[in-house]
């Protein structure tokens, strides 16, 4: 979503059990839903644990609950509504929400998100893991994200991210269509 600004600083997230929960997954659990991986050239060097996926004829479309919901839901939602219930008009649609993970020394390519649906989301990136290596860039603009806080990226704004970092940078995004007016 346009949001006028780059990004947005939602300021302090309570992610402890969220990071827990999702450190404690096994490998296997990140190459189940590889679908973001092949779909999008930009994403090949990431791997995602997905709760929920929307269709791509969103909003006519449907949201689907992928194999992360049964095993991170419990933790996530609480943290997903929070952030909602403090920054936005509740009652929308959660379209999709995942943990994504981008390998060190990987990037994702300068790019805008282009489906209707990302038009239509807010897009909120809770910080699992990151270090000081990791160079997010949003129109033009550098974004050091902190663990412990939420941030509402512009997606329709050319972004990417370099991990030149020895370890994994690991983020939960999910995207929120507030109810209309």
């Amino acid at each position: 979503m346009d949001i006028d600004v780059p990004f947005r600083c939602l300021g302090p997230a309570a992610s402890e059990a969220l990071t827990a929960a999702i450190l404690s997954q096994p490998e296997e659990a990140w190459l189940e839903q590889p679908h973001r991986q092949r779909a999008y050239d930009v994403h090949h060097q990431t791997a995602s644990i997905v709760l929920l996926f929307c269709d791509e004829g969103w909003p006519n479309g449907q949201v689907f609950r992928e194999p992360g919901w049964a095993r991170l839901a419990d933790t996530a939602l609480p943290l997903v509504e929070t952030i909602i219930a403090r920054h936005y008009r509740p009652g929308g649609t959660v379209l999709r929400a995942m943990a994504a993970r981008l390998k060190a020394g990987g990037r994702i390519a300068p790019h805008i998100d282009s489906l209707e649906s990302f038009r239509m989301g807010h897009r909120i990136h809770v910080p699992i893991t990151t270090h000081p290596r990791v160079r997010f860039t949003i129109d033009g603009k550098p974004l050091t994200m902190q663990t412990g806080n939420a941030y509402e990226i512009n997606n329709q704004k050319m972004h990417s991210v370099m991990n030149a970092g020895s370890d994994d940078r690991i983020t939960f995004i999910f995207d929120y269509v507030a109810p209309a007016s």
